[in-house]
Formats: C-alpha cells, sequence, structure tokens
C-alpha cells in the first residue's frame, strides 16, 4: 500500500511538472514573434541555464515567442576570454546553436566595452599598460578571433558597448586613454578600429553601437549620432545603434524616446531596442553600469501588487505603440531577460512573472498591434 501510494505521489508530480512546462510560455496566447511579425524582431537576452536546458520552462517561453537571442554575458570579453591566448568557447558555442536550432537571429553581445574585461588586456607580461599599437593588436586579435569563429553564423555584434558619458562625450576608459593618446583628433580611434576589425572578420555580420539612457538623455543620444556619422565620413561600416532602454514606470516620455528613434535612423542606420526591462521600484540606482546596482536590494516588495503591474502593463502598452509607430525604422525589439526571475534588477521588470507566467503586461502589449489594425 505504501509503494502505490509512493508511485501516485511520484506520478503526481511528474504531471504537475509536465503541464508547469507546458504552459509555461502562456499556451492560450499568441507568440509575441507572430504579432510582430509585419513589424520586427522580438526576442530575449539568454542566459546559460536557458541555453542548456536546465530551466526548460524558459526554454519553452523562448522557444514560442522569440525569433532573435542575445547571448546576455557568455560573449563578453571576460568570460569568452578569460586568459592571454585561452578561449573558453563551450557556452558561447552553445548559446549559437540554441538559436540557431531554434530559427532564432543571434546577436553577439558584445566585442569591445569598459567593463567585464580582464586586467590582463591593457597590460604586458611585466604589467605595465600598454601602448596604442599594442593594444590595438591584442583588441583586433580579439575581435578577429572571437567574430571569425561564429562567422556566418551570428548575424549581428554589439561591436563597440557605452563608449558615452551621459553629457554625450567619451567616457575616460583606458579603451580611450590608451589607443587615443589624449589626442582630439584620435579620440573616436578605438571605436573606429573596432569596427573595422568587425567588419573584416565577417563582411556578412550586422555591425552595432549599443548604449543605455539614449532614449532618456538628449545630449547622450547626440553623442550617438556624432559617433554614427563620424565612422560613415571615414567610410566605416555600422549598420545600426542599439537603445537598451532600461525604462521605469515614468521614463523615457514618449517625446523623448522619439527622437532618439527618429535622431538616430536620420543617420541612415537601424535602430533597436537591445536590452528592454522596465524597472518597478522607485528606488536605487537607475542606470545600466551593472558594477552600481546591488543585487541584495533590488527585490521590490510591491512588485506583484495590482497597481504595480497596472502601471507596468501601461507603461509597456506606451512604448510599444512608440516602436509600432516607428516600425520601418526599428528592426529588432530584445527583452533584457525571459522572465522575472533572470532579471538582472529584480523586482517585475518583464512579460512573464517568476513563475513563468503572462503577465498583463503581456496582453497590454498584444494589444497595441491590434488596436493598430
Amino acid at each position: 500500500m505504501k509503494t502505490k501510494n509512493l508511485l501516485n505521489i511520484i506520478l503526481l508530480s511528474l504531471t504537475l511538472s509536465c503541464s508547469a512546462a507546458i504552459s509555461a510560455e502562456g499556451s492560450d496566447k499568441p507568440a509575441l514573434k507572430d504579432v510582430f511579425e509585419e513589424h520586427f524582431l522580438i526576442g530575449g537576452a539568454f542566459n546559460r541555464n536557458l541555453v542548456s536546458g536546465k530551466d526548460p520552462n524558459a526554454v519553452a517561453i523562448a522557444i514560442k515567442h522569440f525569433n532573435t537571442a542575445t547571448s546576455e554575458n557568455d560573449m563578453k570579453w571576460s568570460l569568452i576570454h578569460p586568459r592571454p591566448k585561452e578561449y573558453n568557447w563551450e557556452p558561447a558555442d552553445r548559446f549559437v546553436s540554441f538559436a540557431e536550432k531554434n530559427n532564432m537571429v543571434p546577436i553577439g553581445h558584445c566585442l569591445i566595452w569598459h567593463a567585464q574585461v580582464p586586467s590582463w588586456t591593457y597590460r604586458d607580461d611585466d604589467r605595465n599598460l600598454l601602448n596604442r599599437e599594442e593594444l590595438l593588436a591584442r583588441m583586433k586579435d580579439h575581435i578577429t578571433t572571437v567574430v571569425g569563429r561564429y562567422k556566418g553564423r551570428v548575424k549581428g555584434w554589439d561591436v563597440v558597448n557605452e563608449a558615452l558619458n551621459d553629457n554625450g562625450k567619451l567616457r575616460n576608459s583606458r579603451w580611450l586613454r590608451i589607443i587615443g593618446e589624449g589626442s582630439e583628433e584620435k579620440k573616436y580611434d578605438f571605436i573606429a578600429k573596432a569596427f573595422e576589425y568587425a567588419n573584416q572578420a565577417d563582411p556578412d555580420a550586422e555591425l552595432y553601437y549599443n548604449d543605455y539612457s539614449l532614449d532618456t538623455n538628449k545630449k547622450k543620444c547626440d553623442g550617438a549620432v556624432e559617433i554614427v556619422k563620424y565612422l560613415k565620413s571615414k567610410g566605416i561600416r555600422i549598420d545600426g545603434v542599439g537603445i537598451q532602454l532600461h525604462a521605469g514606470l515614468d521614463y523615457p516620455d514618449k517625446e523623448s524616446l522619439e527622437y532618439s528613434i527618429s535622431s538616430l535612423a536620420a543617420t541612415s542606420v537601424k535602430v533597436m531596442m537591445t536590452e528592454l526591462d522596465i524597472r518597478t521600484q522607485t528606488r536605487g540606482y537607475r542606470g545600466a553600469d551593472i558594477r552600481r546596482v546591488n543585487r541584495r536590494d533590488s527585490v521590490d516588495a510591491d512588485a506583484a501588487s495590482e497597481e504595480t503591474q497596472r502601471k507596468l502593463a501601461e507603461k509597456y502598452a506606451e512604448l510599444f505603440s512608440v516602436f509600432v509607430k516607428h516600425k520601418r525604422d526599428i528592426s529588432r525589439v530584445t527583452f533584457w531577460g525571459v522572465y522575472d526571475r533572470t532579471s538582472w534588477i529584480g523586482g517585475s521588470p518583464l512579460l512573464f512573472d517568476r513563475n513563468y507566467q503572462p503577465k498583463e503586461a503581456f496582453d497590454a502589449v498584444v494589444r497595441v498591434v491590434e488596436n493598430e489594425k
């Protein structure tokens, strides 16, 4: 009798697990990639648990709803190239294979960034800082190796990430200081060379500049426009600019968001929303610099409240109404994560909750397209 009861319990557990996996993606909901098929690609940033299959409910959401995928971390320098002459290919290989297997456009993130770069990158064997030519050689080797490995497979690369300060001027990173040598004439050189090397490694991959607060800060957006104009003036290919769009319940406003989309589109590049989420908490740091985020304090106790979810749905609807209005200029919308538990900012920032279920915000986003017809 005890054995029979135990078997019944096991069977019930398996049934519930299977049911959770089946309903995780919102089986009664339309697929987002179908809803926005005539507008733009739509996707998410994938972590290792998803692409390895360790998080099957997240896999179900991704496969049903997304037709493009970004590697959340595994293509950043510190993870894919942790030590000189040593590359860790397995996680990135698995990401690209997952995207290909499930008919998603894979996006590589990112090649050159001031963060998540090993300290050895800028130094020689004696720990002395490299000079301009030495750092350019190291940059070229990294980009050529990484982009070359996925030539013809990764469809787009965030070549340079977050090179601007909020005032629209270039961030005083080591890439700028060493390669620019303190010269006004050379200030864009590290960006230009990164795009040159990426183009050489894969002439068919799209190449992007990516940054945050372009949607809220006109000076910073203008700085991104200047980067595009500079590259084009030198005959250097740049195909798009990513607006990260880490939003909040009360920002960005429509006018500011439309300014960024229109200003960037006017330079004849594609515009993308590359790291979309909406912060539900009103406290704490609001930027996209992960070093300044305290994950322990990032869980919002009011995230699941009806009022918060209503505001979240309203803001997502507002943002997507702008995206749909500018669908001729926007080529991709990517959520930074797949469901709330995997978000880097905690709270309730995405369309799927911590139990993998579609939220009120999901329905609000779908209605934007329904109301367009």
